[in-house]
């Protein structure tokens, strides 16, 4: 990508008709799915961060794929991330899903006790480096979408409670494009520009990025 082209990183990546296609040829959301989408669309300041349709069908999807018994989140936001990942859940499956801000993890709380996956979600609220430490579990996919600079000991943390063969999925590996800069400004660019290319240079893993919505890497655990 030409240098003079970094002036519009900031802009969709995805082509708006693209997007606006996959979604219709997409299954819908469920209705409370829906409804979670709505209320933070409409309500929240940052409702930009909601993985959406498109993002969340993909998640569901790989998680019905994968039917893992472990599921861990970082970064619950409103909620519809791990609503959307809880349907792959095996029969004993759990989630457990950390968000640092009270008021967001209380909105969740909200959807997920309305949810048929009530009983299979576990919430935590605070700081999910000190949490994640003292969760006793052995996990088969982990979705990390919280705070950029944090990526990379998230990862260091969590990659011994993966098993063989799980999965991480790191989304925002874009960063809006400006992880591509040869010099990002800002410190989230910069932190997302650093993860990407700690993860290319380890040998224990194997891993992919889609170009879905902001990037999202996909890693698996050899």
């Amino acid at each position: 990508m030409r240098l003079s082209l970094q002036k519009n990183f900031n802009l969709e990546l995805i082509n708006p008709l693209v997007q606006a296609y996959a979604e219709k040829f997409s299954s819908p959301e469920d209705t409370l799915l829906k409804e979670v989408a709505d209320f933070t669309n409409a309500n929240h300041p940052e409702h930009q961060m909601l993985s959406g349709h498109l993002q969340g069908k993909f998640l569901e999807m790989a998680s019905m794929m994968i039917r893992p018994r472990r599921i861990l989140e970082i970064g619950t936001f409103t909620g519809y991330s791990a609503l959307c990942l809880a349907k792959g859940l095996t029969e004993d499956g759990l989630l457990h899903t950390i968000e640092l801000r009270e008021d967001d993890a209380a909105t969740a709380k909200g959807f997920f006790d309305r949810s048929v996956y009530k009983e299979k979600i576990i919430l935590h609220t605070g700081d999910a480096k000190e949490i994640v430490t003292i969760l006793d579990d052995i996990f088969d996919l982990v979705f990390i979408d919280a705070d950029k600079p944090g990526y990379i000991e998230y990862f260091n943390l969590i990659f011994p409670k993966l098993r063989k063969n799980g999965f991480i999925f790191a989304d925002n590996v874009f960063f809006h494009g400006q992880a591509m800069e040869a010099r990002p400004k800002g410190k989230n660019a910069k932190a997302i520009k650093e993860f990407n290319a700690f993860i290319n240079k380890r040998t224990d893993i194997e891993q992919m990025i889609l170009t879905l919505r902001d990037g999202l890497c996909l890693i698996r655990k050899k």
